[in-house]
């Protein structure tokens, strides 16, 4: 009790970390990096997201510099069984010194797969190198480690057909009902008089092994004002190509074909290869929704019945008072017209709503949030320090820094208890209250100096309540770090 007393003066007299987002709004999905060009990938009951690792650079006087994408070698990847808390798993070292794809410069735009191989499911991650080539990495786990097993592109300059492609890059991949397999990629304009008509898209089938291609790329053809980030899904039998139109529509041409430029627009067709016929807009430019654009990357995916589209904006930069072109990804519904085929959709900061409960009395990484803010991540371990990917933790932490996660149903009254597993040399204390910041506390977990390993700390939950809340915890202190939680029953 006098622990508690002393924790609740301590706190009263904290400055909160500020929020980026509001504390009822889901987008963007992760606020302790920035993440570009989202692709999910739907494995064992989860969504992972693969992201383009946006990561911001600066000029000798400290001042950020214009994202010019040219410093990118990583790819982000988080994941999530109800949408709305998502875990870290890391940043995926992809391309440069450091990557698995040695001779590359860069990771952009990333494509994931699975598939089963001599009975183990295998992972496969495709993405550009600059707009020069296509990449695929391979692993056992859909968060890695991923390595090469070419040690070369998938698809090259030297590719029949694509020499002449002016953007070798964006690549997305189709899982058939019948087991083939298809990756799309290509953009760009050749030049100005070709905007119209750019001729860039490409597809190509997969072999078995997912590492090789089937025949030479075919062109995916008369793509109206195609700009880049190619998309492709089924939906019933028709296939959905969807991909960005570029930025050198007239006035005339929009009005003609019922989209803008730096929309996401999608062709049907009744064939994997195409040929493709224009179908239907369906997300406007982030500029539209929320007065930043730039380029517009999507990936739509059904997950529990329902249809989703994944997209990067700029509000989380701005949020942070940065507008240098640092993207970080949202997801909203797609809507679906009488066809079942995708049709205008809506972006929002409100985000999509949880799909389901998150069970309190499961261990929880800490590196689980709906929301943060002063805190960051780091790997955890041989393997996730060497790849970048795998088991992350909670670091960063100071005075009034804070993490939350939404919807957790106690479903048993009050818990007993609250485990948290801490390591570290510093002091601190941990406040966990229900709903907000300044919601209903109910603990306090002390921590003093826990050590180089991971330590369990147990404290009692002292206040009856039960039902669904959000639970947030607000730190005190600094020099240690969180691995995971969980309510006792």
């Amino acid at each position: 009790m006098i622990m508690d007393m002393m924790a609740a003066e301590i706190f009263e007299n904290i400055e909160i970390a500020k929020d980026v987002k509001s504390f009822n709004e889901h987008n963007p999905v992760m606020t302790q990096r920035f993440g570009a060009d989202p692709y999910a990938l739907v494995y064992d009951g989860r969504v992972y997201l693969y992201m383009t690792g946006d990561a911001p650079t600066y000029n000798k006087n400290g001042e950020i510099e214009e994202n010019t994408y040219g410093n990118i070698n990583t790819i982000n990847v988080i994941s999530s069984d109800d949408l709305v808390n998502w875990t870290d798993h890391g940043t995926i070292y992809a391309a440069g010194d450091k990557g698995a794809a040695k001779w590359g410069a860069n990771s952009w735009a990333p494509a994931a797969a699975y598939k089963n191989i001599d009975g183990k499911d295998k992972f496969f991650l495709y993405f550009a190198n600059n707009g020069n080539g296509i990449a695929v990495l391979t692993a056992d786990s859909p968060v890695g480690p991923f390595t090469d097993p070419l040690d070369a592109p998938l698809i090259s300059r030297n590719t029949p057909t694509c020499a002449e492609v002016t953007w070798l890059f964006d690549p997305a991949v189709l899982m058939d009902d019948d087991g083939n397999s298809y990756i799309y990629f290509g953009g760009g304009v050749p030049s100005p008089d070709k905007a119209a008509n750019p001729g860039t898209a490409r597809v190509a089938k997969l072999s078995d092994d997912m590492i090789s291609l089937d025949g030479d790329p075919k062109v995916i053809a008369d793509v109206d004002y195609l700009f880049e980030d190619s998309g492709i899904n089924r939906v019933g039998d028709s296939y959905y190509y969807s991909y960005c139109s570029n930025f050198s529509m007239t006035p005339e041409a929009e009005k003609e074909l019922g989209f803008s430029e730096g929309e996401i627009v999608t062709m049907v067709s009744k064939d994997p290869m195409g040929p493709f016929e224009m179908y239907k807009p369906v997300l406007k430019n982030p500029g539209y929704f929320f007065g930043l654009g730039g380029n517009n990357h999507h990936c739509m995916f059904e997950f529990k019945g329902q249809w989703y589209i994944a997209y990067h904006t700029r509000i989380l930069e701005e949020a942070m008072g940065i507008t240098s072109g640092y993207r970080s990804t949202s997801i909203d519904q797609l809507n679906l017209d009488e066809n079942g085929g995708p049709c205008k959709s809506e972006a929002t900061r409100q985000g999509v709503k949880q799909v389901k409960p998150l069970n309190p009395y499961n261990e929880v990484m800490a590196v689980t949030m709906a929301n943060s803010s002063g805190v960051t991540t780091r790997q955890n371990g041989p393997d996730a320090v060497r790849y970048g990917s795998g088991e992350m933790i909670l670091t960063g932490i100071q005075d009034g820094s804070w993490t939350c996660v939404e919807g957790a149903q106690f479903e048993y009254g009050k818990p007993l208890g609250l485990e948290v597993n801490v390591r570290g040399r510093g002091n601190g204390a941990i406040k966990v209250s229900l709903d907000s910041v300044d919601g209903e506390t109910i603990a306090y977990i002390p921590v003093k100096a826990p050590g180089r390993d991971f330590t369990t700390i147990e404290v009692p939950v002292e206040c009856e309540f039960s039902g669904k809340h959000d639970v947030y915890f607000t730190f005190m202190g600094d020099n240690y770090e969180l691995l995971s939680w969980r309510f006792l029953k």
